[in-house]
């Protein structure tokens, strides 16, 4: 066992990631309330929610994956289609081995006990991001669940790990360069081909929590007519309810594409 290892279970952040009770279904959208088709979370404030509520740290980030989980069955029920979360970024690396640990953990432990539900309800889950630096236990837990809901198509659930926006880019240009296409032959299509959201459509709406006003480079390329969200709320405290006043605020906003 490594130090890292050892020193998350002295200060019992291991052991197991207990859940609270799944809140109920929060019922259906009043009549005139849209959904987006793909919405995209930036979930941020779990460490301020936790120091608020004198909590360790990690506890912030094991209420905000139960969130995850929970806001995940109710956009489906609600009828998105596509719901991305930005769980770790590229940046999170210089974050302490401690935190990055229990986070490696809590992102497995999480992949692990919702593959076979989505599995059953047909939704599909996808990694966006780089795979050569998570831990081996995470990339297994990550292929298999890709693998098993390959086939599910009624709703797609991305997991952003070790994502960063400009490195998407780069590692989509990588590819082009890699297949010998031309100048000629590189388009927006071609481009968009070889970002890790291939096939999918762009977010229509990115929601960002904790008050925070920037996006921090999520989906650059995807996101030149997307329309934004800023809750005040930290992400651990982000109920159903809270979103559906971040939809009807989206209902009410006219979309042009710039015609």
């Amino acid at each position: 066992m490594n130090l890292a290892s050892l020193l998350r279970r002295i200060i019992g952040l291991l052991p197991r990631f207990p859940r609270t009770r799944r809140p109920p279904p929060a019922g259906p959208l009043d009549p005139g309330i849209s959904v987006p088709e793909h919405l995209a979370i930036i979930p941020d404030g779990n460490r301020r929610w936790a120091r608020a509520h004198g909590l360790p740290e990690a506890e912030g980030h094991r209420r905000g994956a139960e969130v995850v989980e929970n806001l995940m069955w109710q956009c489906r029920d609600w009828g998105v289609s596509v719901l991305t979360f930005w769980g770790f970024s590229t940046e999170n690396w210089e974050r302490s081995d401690t935190e990055v640990g229990y986070l490696m953990d809590l992102f497995t432990d999480l992949i692990k006990r919702n593959v076979s539900e989505l599995e059953r309800n047909s939704v599909r889950f996808r990694h966006l991001g780089r795979r050569d630096r998570i831990p081996k236990r995470l990339r297994a837990a990550i292929d298999d669940a890709e693998r098993r809901t390959r086939e599910c198509s009624d709703f797609h659930f991305n997991l952003c790990l070790d994502y960063g926006g400009r490195d998407e880019i780069v590692r989509a240009v990588r590819c082009i360069v890699e297949e010998g296409l031309g100048p000629d032959g590189i388009t927006e299509q071609t481009l968009g081909e070889h970002l890790d959201t291939r096939g999918l459509p762009d977010p229509d709406l990115i929601v960002r929590t904790s008050g925070e006003l920037r996006l921090s480079g999520i989906l650059p390329y995807q996101s030149v007519y997307t329309e934004f969200a800023f809750v005040d709320k930290h992400f651990p405290d982000m109920t159903a309810d809270v979103l559906r006043e971040v939809f009807q605020d989206y209902s009410g906003r006219k979309r042009r594409f710039g015609k």
